[in-house]
């Protein structure tokens, strides 16, 4: 399955925005995060358009812990985004994006007396209070800087998503927001208007990531509308939005067939507007969803140069396993060490050679560090590049420098046209921060 501008060329090669995935790994070296422009826009458009269409009163934030550099923010700034947030860092990368700091939502479990300042100075949207001690900070802050911060609430509407339980958000048990249950949420909606500097505008919860069906997120909303009309007739306050937080998932293998983001709308906006109209909520608040990976997932493609090729016997039955190494690994894609990911690959600079067997790609650290198991590929050899598709998400925002590899470039492709956004790391860069005492230089 090719995804977005993604084509197979008059050589046989995998051309991804008009770009020769061979000519790219060549130019640029391998690992290589390739990104195609046009899918990223056209993703952030479908959204915009779905939503408004269904529930004109929307705003549509993208997650930035997905995939975030400057260049990404000015996509997103140029696409009429808004944009999610989690830490100091993300602030101030869409702040060197040039991003509109009254677009960003702020979130994150534990914001830092430090990260709390940096948003109030930056002029961040809205700030997503998770907690108790963060509004009481918060509002010290706030009324200490002579500001007023716009927040929403972080609740748990105490749904289970069908998803891996490691990227589960919205039950009862989570470390994330106020419980609504328990009590704890309309607590902290009542404390809110006895401080200064704290201005409530709505609430927020996500009940997941990589999710193939809709029902966690429309009970999920029916859950935020009780609420709201809860609020309402106990303290007479409405809100002005209410946040369903993001989680639309995407075909990693093809048989992953998740909603369209027209049909995903059409649920949300659907359920929204009748728990609404059923419940008798007094005003229509703004719709928020904060997608991330149905966004950039499918948009990214990482190229890898294979190494070493070698078969050895199957310990726990009769037969022999192929490995093929190639030149990255858990380093550049954590998720399959981290969540048991799946994903499929291609031969790049071969797309029309005839699969031949089943092969485990390997990655070159020091671990049993296996990208893809039992994959159904086409022989390869030495020199070959491999595409692995569907990296867009979580995959340049978890790398690292385990083993002290150097993290990869990152190119952005458009009509025939290939743009570094992140530059490869160097072996300088890898040592730049270390520090060596002087007694340890004798």
């Amino acid at each position: 399955m090719l995804f977005g501008t993604q084509t197979i060329n008059s050589k046989g090669h995998l051309e991804i925005g008009g770009c020769d995935t061979a000519e790219l790994a060549a130019q640029f070296g391998t690992p290589l995060y390739v990104m195609d422009e046009d899918l990223i826009r056209s993703n952030c458009r479908d959204y915009i358009k779905s939503f408004r269409s269904k529930y004109p009163n929307s705003k549509i934030a993208f997650a930035g812990k997905a995939f975030l550099t400057a260049a990404m923010t000015s996509i997103l700034r140029q696409e009429g985004m808004y944009l999610d947030v989690v830490s100091a860092g993300e602030i101030h990368t869409a702040v060197k994006g040039g991003f509109p700091t009254e677009r960003i939502y702020f979130h994150g479990n534990f914001k830092s007396a430090s990260e709390l300042k940096i948003a109030l100075q930056a002029g961040v949207g809205r700030i997503v209070v998770d907690n108790m001690q963060e509004l009481e900070l918060l509002s010290a802050l706030a009324a200490e800087a002579g500001k007023t911060a716009d927040i929403l609430f972080r609740l748990t509407p105490g749904i289970d998503p069908h998803t891996h339980k490691l990227i589960r958000t919205g039950q009862a048990d989570t470390k994330f927001g106020l419980n609504i249950k328990d009590g704890s949420a309309m607590a902290a909606v009542t404390r809110a208007q006895e401080l200064p500097g704290i201005h409530l505008t709505g609430i927020h919860c996500h009940v997941g990531s990589q999710c193939l069906e809709t029902d966690a997120h429309t009970t999920a909303v029916g859950i935020m509308v009780e609420f709201a009309v809860e609020v309402y007739r106990k303290l007479g306050i409405t809100f002005d939005e209410i946040n369903t937080g993001g989680g639309l998932g995407i075909s990693y293998p093809h048989d992953q067939v998740p909603p369209t983001i027209d049909e995903f709308a059409s649920k949300i906006a659907d359920a929204y507007t009748h728990a609404m109209e059923t419940l008798g909520l007094p005003n229509r608040p703004t719709l928020v969803q904060e997608p991330g990976r149905s966004i950039i997932g499918t948009a990214g493609t990482t190229l890898y140069t294979v190494g070493t090729v070698k078969t050895v016997p199957i310990t726990e039955a009769p037969g022999r396993r192929t490995y093929v190494a190639v030149d990255g690994g858990m380093s550049d894609n954590p998720r399959p060490a981290l969540y048991g990911a799946v994903y499929e690959a291609h031969v790049a600079n071969n797309m029309n050679r005839a699969e031949g067997e089943a092969v485990t790609i390997s990655g070159k650290h020091c671990e049993t560090d296996i990208l893809i198991s039992d994959a159904t590929m086409p022989k390869l050899i030495p020199g070959d590049i491999l595409a692995v598709k569907c990296t867009g998400a979580y995959n340049y925002s978890m790398s690292s420098n385990y083993n002290r590899f150097t993290k990869p470039a990152v190119v952005l492709v458009s009509g025939g046209r290939a743009e570094l956004i992140v530059k490869r790391e160097t072996l300088d860069d890898l040592v730049r921060q270390d520090v060596v005492p002087d007694h340890l230089k004798r």
